[in-house]
């Protein structure tokens, strides 16, 4: 009877740790990067984005990425940023629920459509996404810069593989684990 007892709870902790949140790194543009050949607004159309999610801009030269209040961002006001970021590769947390708004500092290129807004859902990620910096305490807006500046010749893909990055510790990291527990507890 205490084996069963045992054997449930353990089932219980493995599948109620592996149906956690897991926190997103999001290439935001995946391969295209942060450009203004990039239809940014429909790249985020079908994204869930949540607190502890990470957004990472890849970008050339030309571009810049600054977050900007609502109104700026329908404006495409480039002077009044609350996170400016203008080396290439750019991350920003998403510490908090609510809207988040992003554009290009060449006005132009934000008038041609090179503007994000990002809508952040309340349920909280897990944690930072495996390769991404955590957000410091504090703030809404916790900005990061990698020191490896890109162009448009650099391929983005080959910095981060895809869109979405997992915490490393997933399902079949539980399971295995969880497996490998209750065969030697039963040895």
């Amino acid at each position: 009877m205490a084996r069963l007892v045992f054997l449930s709870l353990a089932f219980l902790a493995i599948t109620g740790f592996a149906s956690r949140c897991r926190a997103t790194t999001y290439t935001v543009g995946d391969s295209s990067g942060w450009d203004i050949s990039t239809d940014v607004e429909s790249w985020a159309r079908d994204k869930l984005f949540v607190v502890g999610d990470v957004l990472l801009f890849q970008y050339s030269s030309s571009h810049s990425v600054k977050e900007v209040n609502r109104d700026s961002y329908q404006g495409c006001n480039t002077t009044n940023v609350l996170q400016p970021s203008s080396n290439g590769n750019t991350t920003f947390a998403l510490t908090k629920p609510g809207n988040r708004y992003f554009v290009c500092g060449n006005k132009l290129h934000c008038y041609a459509g090179m503007r994000l807004n990002v809508v952040v859902d309340g349920k909280a990620a897990d944690g930072p996404a495996a390769g991404s910096p955590e957000a410091e305490a504090g703030g809404d807006s916790t900005t990061t810069t990698t020191n490896t500046p890109s162009s448009k010749n650099n391929n983005p893909a080959s910095l981060v593989p895809n869109s979405v990055m997992y915490v490393p510790i997933g399902f079949k990291s539980f399971v295995f684990v969880g497996f490998t527990c209750l065969l030697s507890w039963t040895i």
